[in-house]
């Protein structure tokens, strides 16, 4: 089965200000997306209200999964719908391990209890074991596996421990922004493959990202320019090698 996210004429403000206007987006779970924009244009602002963060106010439109919309639903509940993020600027939460943090998300999204009564069935050694395969994939070792997470982590570090949370939760949709940035041209390609190796064209991919290097190894099935709280153009990866050659000025004086 494929899944659908859409999401509809979607305006969202800030403290009173509109910082997106009728953005219109469908992303299956087999296909690849790319936002690309300058600094400010909405790019984080559109994924963390498709996340129903409070500071985001939805004042028109709609975001669906398979039809049933989710605006009703608490972030922890969209996450059970099958979203997932991976953030911009990912936080420390020191006292809890990768592990900890890992049973937790598995707990919740697919072994909770069906009555009060009924405890977790979680096989443990099996998550050991994933989750030490998956941190090989992106290049870290087994003791990430006790660390607090993103505590002492550099920034490449954090993006790769989201990717490995990503590997184990298997959304049907991730949100990835800027999981490029702190990386180098190596960790680009660790990241990307690894990224490549865990969705399988099963899981919806939305990239966020000012730059084409992550694209040039995860191919996106469409692009679209996201500026000043529209998007103004949708492609294929040749838009993004477009941007890349002219940048957001130039696209802007010829939009």
């Amino acid at each position: 089965m494929v899944d659908v996210l859409t999401i509809e004429h979607l305006h969202v403000e800030v403290e009173g200000k509109e910082i997106l206007k009728d953005i219109n987006l469908e992303v299956k779970s087999n296909e690849i997306h790319a936002i690309m924009g300058p600094n400010g244009a909405g790019k984080t602002s559109l994924a963390l209200a498709i996340m129903g963060h409070p500071r985001y106010k939805i004042t028109k439109g709609d975001v669906k999964i398979n039809g049933e919309s989710i605006l009703g639903l608490t972030t922890d509940k969209r996450a059970q719908k099958g979203l997932f993020i991976s953030l911009q600027y990912p936080i420390g939460l020191q006292g809890i391990t990768l592990f900890t943090l890992i049973k937790a998300s598995l707990t919740a999204l697919k072994y909770a209890p069906k009555s009060p009564n009924e405890k977790p069935n979680i096989p443990l050694a099996q998550i050991r074991k994933e989750l030490e395969i998956n941190l090989k994939k992106v290049g870290l070792d087994e003791t990430f596996i006790n660390r607090y997470v993103n505590e002492g982590f550099s920034g490449g570090e954090k993006k790769k421990s989201e990717i490995v949370q990503m590997a184990m939760i298997k959304p049907k949709f991730a949100i990835l922004d800027e999981t490029d940035s702190g990386l180098d041209i190596d960790g680009i390609k660790i990241v990307s493959n690894a990224i490549l190796d865990i969705s399988r064209r099963e899981i919806g991919l939305i990239l966020i990202t000012h730059y084409n290097r992550i694209l040039q190894f995860i191919k996106p099935d469409y692009v679209h320019v996201l500026i000043d709280g529209r998007i103004v153009e949708t492609g294929g990866h040749e838009l993004a090698d477009l941007l890349e050659q002219k940048g957001y000025d130039w696209f802007k004086k010829e939009v």
